[in-house]
Order: structure tokens, then C-alpha cells, then sequence
């Protein structure tokens, strides 16, 4: 899938929520990271740790996240990393977070590579409820969307262990608005 593809599925998701980008009094809804732009490559340290998958060259070390703007009305948040490309056709979900109190704006670099009492983890493609990284084999690179999601439920709202297609169910109603960021990462 080349890049525009990527961004154009990543938009159809995020319009799925109601728009993707709400604005509040302060501005729009953003998700950043230092350690990568918005359509670059992530920082090898990012990528996955697998010793047993030969395309794990990381140190899966999460990026740090910060976003700022979320719409009025918002009471937790809703974090999800996914790969479009990965393992067709139905792509490798990587991360499942949510109920993030509306008082966390952000991650520190490393901080959701493992269980934290900041979000309530789900399950992703390789059964783990924290972020595991890229494991990209070389050549074209993968897209790996970053998908923020504003809900109207409180922290506490959903049970732990959620799939990213259960938590989007989940979701359906109670979304407030959606910001995005996309890195990519191929074996170097």
C-alpha cells in the first residue's frame, strides 16, 4: 500500500469517529511524538524486540506521545497503533489502549512498552496489551498509524482485553473526535 493509500485508509478510520480532526476552544485535537514526524521513520529503537523473528531489530522501546486539544466533553482517551500492510489481508494490530483518564496527555519514551495503570491495555494481534514495535521485513516500508480517539465514557468504562475491532465496536456513539500520526519502519 503506498503512502497516500495508507493515509487515505487512515482517514476513512478516523471519519468513522466523526471527523478527523475536532477542534475545541484552544485549537484542533493533536497527537505528536519528538521522536518521529508525521509520515517518517520511526527510530530503529522503536521497532520490535522478537530475537526469534530475524525482521526484529529493535529494542521495542515505545515513542513518547503528547497530544493537546481534545474536544469539549472528552472523559478518557483511546490510543491504537496498527499496520495496514502487515500480514494481509487484515493488517497487524500492534497496540490497544484505552480508557486513558482526560488528565494524561501523553507518553514518555518507553512508558507503554509494558502494562501501565495509565491505560487499560487490550489485546493485540500477538495477544500483549502494551505496545510491541515493527518487526518490518526489508524493503518498502509499512505505514504504522497512530489512531487518538476522544470518548465520552469514563476511564473505567470498558473491560481490560478489548481487540482493536471490539474497542472500535465499543466506541460506536461515544466518540468525541480523532487525531492521527503515521510512522514507517522497514528492516534496514
Amino acid at each position: 500500500m503506498s503512502l497516500r493509500g495508507s493515509v487515505l485508509a487512515a482517514a476513512v478510520a478516523l471519519a468513522a469517529f466523526g471527523g478527523s480532526h475536532q477542534a475545541s476552544a484552544q485549537g484542533a485535537f493533536t497527537l505528536s511524538s519528538p521522536d518521529f514526524k508525521d509520515g517518517e521513520r520511526f527510530p530503529t529503537k522503536n521497532a520490535g524486540n522478537n530475537k526469534s523473528n530475524p525482521n526484529c531489530v529493535g529494542e521495542n522501546i515505545s515513542p513518547a506521545f503528547a497530544w493537546a486539544n481534545p474536544p469539549e466533553g472528552t472523559k478518557s482517551f483511546a490510543l491504537m497503533m496498527f499496520d495496514p500492510e502487515g500480514r494481509p489481508p487484515g493488517g497487524v494490530s500492534h497496540w490497544v489502549a484505552y480508557g486513558i483518564p482526560v488528565s494524561v496527555t501523553g507518553f514518555a519514551e518507553g512508558e507503554v512498552s509494558k502494562p501501565s495503570d495509565k491505560y487499560v491495555g487490550g489485546t493485540s494481534t500477538m495477544k500483549l496489551s502494551n505496545y510491541f514495535g515493527p518487526c518490518t521485513p526489508a524493503g518498502a516500508p509499512h505505514h504504522y498509524t497512530f489512531t487518538l480517539i476522544a470518548t465520552d465514557l469514563e476511564p473505567s468504562a470498558l473491560q481490560p482485553g478489548l481487540t482493536r475491532d471490539e474497542l472500535i465496536k465499543a466506541l460506536d456513539g461515544h466518540a468525541k473526535g480523532a487525531t492521527g500520526l503515521i510512522g514507517t519502519f522497514s528492516k534496514p
